[in-house]
């Protein structure tokens, strides 16, 4: 049941049950409170009476009629309140009059209180004080007044507090309620609009934004889902845009190589089968001039040779050239030994650990590749004069003994670095992707002192259907 509650039910119900609560600890206080405290007024009431008694039956020594007197008195005291004062039985034989005891008491409550009910009286059970008070007069006895208290009074009052409690307890605890309920709802209306915008988002709707409100937490949690939204739209329209180079580059390169395989493929094998057939017709003639057909085979040669060196250069930009066959360490060699050659102005500096293990095919091409585009950048960009390149393991967390370690690859150039502002091309914006894919992590550190491209790849068996095409 409580899981099911909103974080706002949650909140307002916590708070009415500690209003609650509250209310019923002070009545509960007031009830056990109740009858020490009518105790306490009774034999406060009974001492204030018998002083009274008593003082007024040493004024009937004085008294012309004392026994008129004192029925005076008795008729008089019948407005107290809390406590009722009658004639007792005569103890005196020589009273010489009818002794009928007369009486002062109390009746309903008064003073506006709400008459306590039968269960609040007797749960407090409060017992009755009766003193009975002697009347001496001049050598003879008048009887007694009996002194009996009546808590009547004072459980109206006990009960009418209890009821003024709950009543003025409820209006408070309902106005204090009600006031929570606002502040939290105002507090967490934001909610509502993160909800809203998360499910534009996930509709893609990246261009959605909320206003930050609330408490300050609220207000940071709806600034860094604006944040969110704002990284996804430019992943995502980045991710397009790579998808739409990676089909311009994929159908250029078609072109290229269908170009290359029409204008230099073509003639070469054009030229092949007419050498064929000049060698076919010698070979059917009974003394062929040997000058020709040394010529025909010569000419075959060049075109086969020109061939090789055509079928070379498509699959250099297909797949470097020597990776599978000589390793990643002398293929890295081999590109290095060509931008020194281009660039002999440059000083390349290059680190294999003797320590790296055996790679898989596609993350060795990946380290390939990173070194390739970012050597590319520097000599295209940079305007550096040294490029330090460290290829090496690095253990990663939690990583057994027999699992692959990823590779870390760092190129380090002391160029002008990146201007403000620079958005990283599709080159490299692939090779990102290309390392996402493997399970790595890329980044780019531009500084004033130069630029650094860093790679951690995974080096296990890889999914290369995965891949972004490079």
């Amino acid at each position: 049941m409580w899981q099911k509650l909103s974080l706002r039910a949650r909140l307002n119900l916590l708070v009415a049950c500690i209003m609650l609560l509250g209310l019923a600890i002070n009545i509960a206080r007031l009830l056990l409170e109740a009858s020490p405290r009518v105790i306490a007024e009774d034999q406060s009431v009974v001492r204030l009476a018998r002083g009274f008694v008593e003082t007024l039956v040493s004024d009937l020594n004085d008294a012309p009629d004392p026994e008129t007197r004192l029925n005076q008195f008795v008729e008089g005291l019948k407005q107290l309140r809390h406590v009722s004062i009658t004639r007792g039985q005569d103890l005196g034989r020589d009273l010489g009059r009818d002794g009928a005891a007369g009486g002062a008491g109390i009746g309903p409550p008064v003073g506006g209180e709400r008459q306590a009910p039968e269960w609040f009286v007797t749960l407090i059970h409060p017992e009755q004080t009766t003193v009975e008070v002697p009347i001496p007069v001049n050598g003879r006895s008048l009887g007694s007044l009996v002194i009996t208290s009546h808590p009547t009074d004072e459980i109206a009052e006990i009960w009418d507090g209890v009821l003024s409690q709950v009543e003025i307890g409820s209006a408070i605890a309902a106005a204090l309620l009600l006031i929570t309920m606002s502040v939290v709802n105002r507090a967490l209306r934001p909610l509502d609009s993160l909800a809203s915008a998360m499910t534009r988002i996930e509709a893609g709707r990246y261009e959605t934004r909320v206003q930050p409100g609330g408490s300050p937490e609220l207000a940071a949690i709806c600034r860094k889902l604006n944040h969110l939204a704002a990284v996804l739209g430019t992943s995502i329209e980045q991710k397009r845009q790579l998808a739409e180079r990676v089909v311009s580059l994929q159908d250029a390169e078609r072109k290229e190589i269908a170009r290359d395989l029409h204008d230099e493929f073509g003639p070469y094998l054009f030229a092949l089968r007419a050498h064929a057939t000049s060698l076919r017709q010698l070979s059917d003639q009974a003394a062929p001039d040997l000058s020709i057909l040394h010529r025909n085979i010569g000419a075959m040669f060049d075109q086969v040779n020109a061939l090789q060196q055509s079928n070379r250069r498509v699959l250099e930009r297909l797949r470097p050239a020597g990776l599978a066959e000589l390793g990643l360490s002398d293929a890295l060699a081999a590109l290095l030994q060509h931008w020194r050659e281009t660039h002999p102005g440059v000083s390349i500096e290059m680190t294999i650990s003797e320590g790296l293990g055996a790679s898989s095919e596609t993350a060795e091409l990946t380290i390939y590749r990173i070194i390739q585009e970012a050597l590319t950048n520097v000599f295209r960009h940079a305007g550096a004069t040294r490029v330090d390149i460290r290829v090496a393991p690095v253990a990663s967390p939690g990583s057994s003994s027999g699992e692959p370690e990823p590779i870390l690859v760092r190129v380090r150039d002391n160029g002008a670095g990146l201007p403000s502002g620079h958005k990283q091309g599709f080159g490299m914006i692939g090779m990102h992707e290309r390392v996402l894919a493997l399970g790595g992590s890329m980044t780019v550190a531009s500084t004033s002192d130069g630029l650094t491209v860093e790679a951690t790849v995974p080096s296990g068996e890889l999914q290369p259907h995965l891949l972004p095409a490079t």
